[in-house]
């Protein structure tokens, strides 16, 4: 048996199950004392080993794969918070992309690039595909991972059942743009001259070409966003999820936390990434779940394109009380809206 670093439960080298592991009870809601029934694996596709984390309803329900943001940052740490105890009728999968997570743990040396990534997922897709014995999978992307998962539902039909983008990115320039300057409002109206000083020292924002001064930048600005509740406060709330998870320890903040090194390259072509420029036209159906409080990817440009978008079925949500991370702001209405979604595609599965 193998410790992976970091993780807080034995497995072997290839796959564990890892049953029901004890909750923390810190900080966390009074419920039952145990976990749900998940699984955790290492898979090797196009070159490297990736983690996956698998949360299982029943076999003949829809399958999702969970696309995870940044870029870098992987979020099968928060899983457990949404996953927990939940009524499902669809299985979902996370995975920590290459440069993210418990897959850079176990890949140090490698940096990737959008083409890079884009393989992966298709591999990975390809294999949940044959695990769960399905023809089509639902591709469901938040913030950085919604432009993978735009890219390859238009890209890939064949393989994706439907598309869901979670604060849906479509322009970073656009998104930060916006930001700022409704971060510059809200500090404005708070009449902190330190933060209005903090804010001037930054210089011109957003960069258009991204380098270590451009990072140094967006982690200063996302530091005061966190203060105004304009984004997620990492410093606190990704603490207290990577203590609490059942599958991640001290050991994984690390790859969190230098996220933005490791990927540079991928920020660089995110840069001039304009996800109208792959067109709007879907063969698969489309579903938004925003935050209707989400300032990082800022709601109005993502229902601008959803709008423009053709597609077989689509439709646009609203989680009332929530940010960029509508799945930890509003975990009822956001798990609610994934079951609305799942219960569509049965019924429309039966009328095919």
């Amino acid at each position: 048996m193998e410790k992976i670093k970091g993780s807080k439960t034995e497995q072997n080298p290839t796959k564990r199950y890892s049953g029901y592991a004890p909750a923390a009870s810190q900080g966390m809601p009074e419920r039952a004392n145990r976990y749900p029934l998940y699984e955790e694996e290492y898979v090797t596709l196009n070159g490297i080993e990736h983690y996956l984390l698998h949360y299982k309803a029943v076999e003949e329900a829809p399958v999702l794969l969970f696309i995870h943001g940044g870029p870098g940052q992987s979020e099968s740490m928060m899983a457990y918070v949404v996953e927990e105890y939940a009524s499902r009728n669809y299985n979902i999968v996370y995975y920590d992309q290459r440069g993210a997570g418990k897959t850079y743990l176990r890949n140090k040396k490698v940096r990737p690039d959008t083409e890079a990534l884009k393989k992966d997922l298709l591999e990975i897709v390809c294999y949940v595909k044959k695990t769960y014995h399905k023809d089509k999978i639902g591709i469901l992307g938040h913030s950085w991972g919604s432009v993978l998962g735009s890219m390859f539902a238009i890209e890939h039909p064949e393989h994706t059942l439907c598309y869901i983008g979670c604060g849906q990115m479509v322009n970073l320039i656009e998104n930060e743009s916006v930001g700022y300057r409704k971060l510059k409002e809200a500090i404005a109206q708070s009449g902190d001259q330190r933060d209005e000083k903090r804010l001037y020292q930054i210089g011109e924002y957003p960069c258009t070409v991204f380098d270590k001064k451009a990072c140094r930048k967006m982690a200063k600005v996302r530091k005061l966003q966190g203060k105004y509740h304009l984004a997620m406060d990492f410093d606190k709330s990704m603490i207290k999820l990577f203590l609490h998870s059942p599958v991640t320890g001290v050991k994984d903040m690390f790859p969190f936390l230098t996220s933005m090194a490791v990927n540079m390259q991928v920020m660089k072509e995110l840069m001039s990434f304009d996800l109208r420029s792959q067109g709007t036209e879907y063969q698969v159906p489309v579903y938004y779940v925003l935050g209707e409080n989400d300032q990082q990817t800022p709601i109005e440009i993502s229902m601008a394109y959803f709008h423009e978008i053709v597609a077989p079925d689509k439709k646009l949500y609203l989680i009332k009380n929530a940010g960029h991370v509508a799945m930890l702001d509003n975990v009822e209405d956001y798990r609610a809206v994934l079951c609305e979604i799942a219960g569509a595609l049965e019924k429309r599965g039966q009328m095919l």
